[in-house]
């Protein structure tokens, strides 16, 4: 077994000299579609005689370094398929740990950079300028800046950036004054704008974030007593929308979020809605959350999602894990938390209700996985150069939210347990952990805290099962408050029941659902799901009767699609899978449409067992509107090699 206390995914010598802060200074160029500029590395030298430092690079076009104004000798080794290339830079002699020292590599992003999509105007809301995005979870920020790559070295930053359009940053600005553009008369698209900005909380690297485009702000209110700020960006054709989807509830998940665990951190917690090809859900980039357009539903239905991503303050951009093995602590932990709060903000059965649809999702991807075992694991034991984005799935997020779960029951309930979270994060937050120091304060808290009694009931948790468990069951059979997916199944049950009936007899109605609300509907359509597949005239009535043929909640899309596409050979199937590759990709191929990956993977995935040459063929059409990692992680899924979009 690999050493899961070693981040495998770095070549950074991190624990010989380590960036406390890096200034970057970036010019966007979107005709050359490239960041230029310079990042400035405060270091400290953390062993004697310490010769190099070395950084993580993936295509970056390095064109001068110094160190300490001194121009400086480096190599930039040969490439490495997942981990890039490895840049040495020589060190003055004699270096002594705790002295500090300064390198300052001048550089400019290539086509090739994974952390980037530069998108057309034609493939934005406004359709007038260009935009530019990050992500940088997990290894792909070496690809944006040289950086000690690893969540293991925490760093503060600042930045300074120049470009014809807004920029933002997951940090706080300085300026130009908040409030958002146009500043100062400054045309935008045309006249150059230096945006600075800094982020005085350490963050690991994949929290570097940027954006740039046509964007505008509104504030949200908050409580007076509150010291941080909140608000929305997005496009001007989208930013009525977004505000009033995200404006009631914002504020207040974060101020329940502070009373459930520790004061907020950043200052500042902003989202940002972002064109339809971002890859996720949300990513909780430092004090800017980036969001999907596909939560845009119009009724609010699905905002729990900020509650995912403004939890990561805590748990993941506050505690971090130390390496991509224990990514589960980010994930787990966010996830868990997320669901407590929907007790808090709703009712215990609305947090019981979010496990019952979360245990699909982590059966799915228990299934998935079953070929390649290791990844069913919540810690997994990365071989060196390991791409971690393999191993990504709802099982960090499901199977570490049951854990935790579990221990909370194990230990006495809800009331017991959340003294301990709120001293896990008093403890850990600003440093990253691997799943070893994580037990061990657990163990010493409740020694602490509780005695005999509760160490004897974490003594008789099977932890390996647990932690190294393979398989498509968890290490204990969990039970939830199901109050809230009852009538669904019922349901779920009579369509079942109807599979031989003459359709045209059957007395189902659109006003079955009048009285469901969007989760219980999935609840339905995944409940569907476990039975064999409908015959396809009863499908696609089910699909023009509730209209989830249309719908423009792409949650309850997505489960239409999973049960109109499981029989592969069936009409049915055949004739949603066109419906279905439109539905991620467009008509023609012109634009993406849903590029998060949690809805454009599986879809296509079915689509590829229903009609291989369909799926393959839209893919070529529109992949290049894909994000990059998106298009990566399809192209596995599917087996193909693409043509360089």
């Amino acid at each position: 077994m690999a050493d899961i206390t070693v981040d495998t995914a770095t070549q950074a010598n991190y624990s010989e000299i380590a960036t406390e802060h890096v200034a970057f200074d970036w010019t966007v160029d979107f005709e050359a579609k490239v960041l230029n500029g310079s990042a400035t590395h405060d270091m400290t030298v953390k062993k004697d005689g310490v010769k190099e430092a070395i950084f993580d690079t993936g295509d970056l076009d390095i064109s001068a370094i110094t160190v300490d104004g001194q121009t400086a000798q480096y190599d930039v080794k040969p490439k490495h398929p997942v981990m890039g290339s490895a840049l040495h830079v020589t060190l003055p002699k004699g270096l002594k740990a705790g002295s500090s020292v300064s390198v300052k590599i001048d550089y400019k992003t290539t086509e090739e950079c994974t952390a980037l999509q530069w998108l057309l105007k034609d493939q934005t809301q406004g359709k007038t300028f260009p935009y530019l995005f990050s992500q940088c979870q997990p290894i792909y920020a070496r690809s944006l800046a040289p950086l000690q790559d690893t969540p293991s070295n925490k760093i503060k930053y600042s930045a300074k950036v120049s470009s014809v359009l807004p920029v933002l940053l997951s940090a706080r600005l300085v300026s130009p004054a908040s409030g958002g553009p146009p500043h100062d008369g400054k045309v935008i698209g045309k006249d150059v704008v230096t945006y600075t900005y800094t982020q005085p909380v350490p963050i690991p690297s994949y929290l570097i974030a940027i954006a740039v485009g046509n964007v505008r702000y509104r504030p949200f209110s908050k409580p007076d007593d509150k010291q941080w700020t909140s608000g929305i960006w997005a496009e001007p054709e989208m930013i009525d929308a977004a505000y009033w989807e995200f404006s009631e509830d914002t504020t207040r998940f974060l101020a329940a979020e502070e009373k459930l665990v520790t004061p907020y951190k950043f200052g500042v917690y902003d989202l940002l809605v972002l064109p339809p090809s971002f890859p996720y859900g949300g990513m909780e980039n430092a004090c800017l959350s980036f969001l999907t357009p596909t939560l845009l539903t119009g009724d609010r239905t699905l905002v729990d999602v900020v509650v995912h991503e403004l939890t990561h303050s805590w748990f993941g951009n506050g505690v971090t894990h130390a390496n991509p093995s224990h990514f589960w602590l980010n994930e787990g932990w966010t996830t868990y938390i997320e669901r407590v709060l929907q007790q808090v903000l709703h009712s215990p059965a609305e947090r019981g209700f979010s496990y019952v649809i979360g245990s699909k999702a982590l059966y799915d991807s228990l299934k998935q996985y079953e070929s390649r075992p290791k990844y069913q694991r919540l810690v997994i034991s990365f071989d060196e150069g390991e791409d971690p984005d393999d191993a990504y799935s709802s099982i960090p997020y499901e199977k570490g939210a049951n854990f935790i779960l579990y221990l909370e029951r194990t230990l006495g309930g809800l009331d017991v347990f959340l003294p301990y979270v709120r001293d896990y994060v008093d403890t850990y937050i600003g440093k990253s952990i691997t799943t070893a120091e994580w037990k061990e304060h657990l163990y010493g808290y409740w020694k602490k805290h509780g005695g005999p009694e509760k160490i004897k009931a974490l003594d008789s948790v099977d932890w390996d099962a647990w932690f190294y468990g393979e398989g498509t069951e968890l290490p204990v059979k969990m039970e939830y408050d199901i109050t809230l997916a009852e009538a669904a199944y019922k349901l779920a049950e009579r369509w079942d029941a109807a599979r031989k009936a003459d359709v045209s007899q059957l007395d189902f109605k659109e006003t079955d659902l009048k009285d469901f609300n969007s989760n219980q509907i999935v609840a339905f359509l995944e409940k569907l799901q476990s039975y064999p597949p409908l015959p396809s005239e009863l499908l696609l009535h089910l699909g023009s009767l509730y209209h989830f043929d249309s719908t423009p909640n792409a949650e309850i899309r997505l489960r239409f699609y999973e049960v109109g596409l499981a029989d592969p050979e069936s009409s049915g199937a055949k004739t949603l899978a066109v419906d279905a590759a439109k539905w991620v990709i467009g008509d023609d191929g012109s634009g993406v449409i849903k590029g998060r990956m949690k809805f454009c993977r599986p879809v296509l995935r079915a689509v590829f067992k229903v009609d291989r040459d369909l799926a393959i063929s839209s893919w070529e059409k529109g992949k290049a509107g894909f994000h990059p990692i998106a298009r990566k992680l399809i192209e596995k899924d599917m087996g193909i090699t693409s043509v360089k979009a």
